[in-house]
């Protein structure tokens, strides 16, 4: 019998020094987040939507790809290894965005930057999921997600800000130097592996093991298919954002002191609300929670077709981010509760493979609909394909406790 013991309070220190890392690994992504787009016309000349959102599908299948074989090594390797590996691709970032001299440069970033989001976000994931056991998962999660994402509008804000004073480049990315440094540093001195949590709670569970984790996880399974179908979407939509967004502000005609503060909102309300939505996955069903959070977010994203104030925008962008963060974190609590620990690493890899390969199906797909039609039709898509995918969570899932 192993003498770990479960729990967050048991654990606070390490899990607090998790909860730093990841607020590093967000804001790697916050950093280009609100001003690639800008890049991509401002120096490159890139009019196409597709051609702009390239960036975010090569980020999308590399972090995709790269968090199934985070949970396929995580228990062979060890969390602490994966996590350091990440913050190494990390490195490469900032400077190849700074002298890029074409778009293929900024590609080859977004490979790197995948790689260290698929790496660094699912270790910090699982070794959190690992420390506190089945309690406070959900409230776990939600304070995972939130140090992210507060981080992702944070370095969004203050990204676009430096470059709306500074200029698009250099200025902007050197907050990613500093982030990969400080990010690497800690992971090596400061945390620990947890695999021998995962051993304590497996004697414990009563958790029946997956005969194929890939098949049942992606669609044989109604609970773990219907969590990573949603997943999916749910990134889908953030990619739509992430690329469309900014371009769809400028086109009404805001500022770019306005378009930074808009674009921040969303994020920004999706991490902090996290710190609370997080506990209601450990409280009530995360079937019901997932219906809404899903339509929620349908709703706030067909709103942005007709919306023309600062206001109306801003009121949709905290929907969206409420939407978002109920569901967030219920995702992972759900797909940890479904399975056995010794196979929860590898499920949540392939839920995370599903759910990250939404940015890159978002960002294609809006980036043709955008081209061929409209950037409004393209929201419309987008929104309807995300109450879509709440109905199928409503009709597929079983009660989840």
């Amino acid at each position: 019998m192993t003498q770990e013991q479960l729990g967050l309070k048991e654990n606070w220190q390490q899990f607090s020094l998790l909860v730093l890392v990841n607020a590093f690994v967000g804001g790697m992504v916050g950093m280009e987040r609100s001003i690639l787009p800008e890049l991509a016309e401002a120096e490159f000349h890139l009019a196409a939507k597709t051609a702009i959102l390239s960036f975010i599908v090569v980020f999308g299948i590399t972090k995709a790809l790269t968090n199934y074989f985070a949970g396929t090594l995580a228990n062979r390797w060890g969390r602490k290894k994966l996590l350091i590996l990440g913050w190494i691709f990390a490195l490469p970032v900032p400077f190849l965005l700074i002298y890029a001299p074409n778009w293929s440069w900024i590609i080859v970033a977004n490979v790197f930057l995948g790689i260290n989001q698929g790496l660094a976000w699912s270790s910090t994931v699982v070794m959190k999921i690992d420390l506190v056991g089945a309690k406070n998962r959900g409230f776990a999660m939600g304070i995972n997600e939130a140090a992210g994402y507060l981080a992702v509008g944070a370095v969004a804000f203050l990204s676009a800000s430096i470059a709306n004073a500074y200029g698009v480049r250099p200025y902007p990315f050197y907050i990613g130097i500093v982030l990969a440094i400080f990010g690497l540093l800690s992971s090596i001195f400061l945390i620990k592996d947890t695999r021998s949590f995962v051993q304590r709670e497996g004697e414990e569970s009563k958790a029946t093991l997956l005969k194929n984790i890939f098949s049942e996880t992606s669609w044989k399974h109604p609970n773990l298919s219907a969590i990573s179908q949603g997943g999916l979407v749910n990134n889908l939509n953030d990619g739509m954002i992430w690329g469309l967004f900014p371009i769809l502000l400028l086109s009404k005609g805001f500022t770019a002191t306005e378009l930074a503060q808009i674009i921040a909102i969303y994020p920004t309300v999706w991490g902090l609300s996290q710190l609370f939505t997080g506990k209601l996955a450990d409280r009530y069903a995360k079937k019901s929670l997932l219906f809404w959070g899903m339509f929620i977010q349908g709703l706030a994203i067909l709103g942005f077709i007709w919306a023309q104030s600062f206001t109306a925008f801003a009121i949709l962008s905290v929907l969206l981010g409420l939407g978002t963060a109920v569901v967030y974190p219920t995702f992972l609590a759900a797909i940890a509760d479904n399975t056995h620990p010794s196979q929860r690493a590898q499920s949540i890899g392939v839920y995370r493979l599903w759910r990250d390969l939404g940015y890159a199906v978002g960002a294609l797909l809006t980036g043709i609909l955008a081209d061929i039609w409209s950037t409004n039709t393209a929201i419309f898509a987008i929104g309807s394909l995300t109450i879509l995918s709440a109905l199928v969570i409503q009709s597929r899932m079983r009660p989840v406790s």
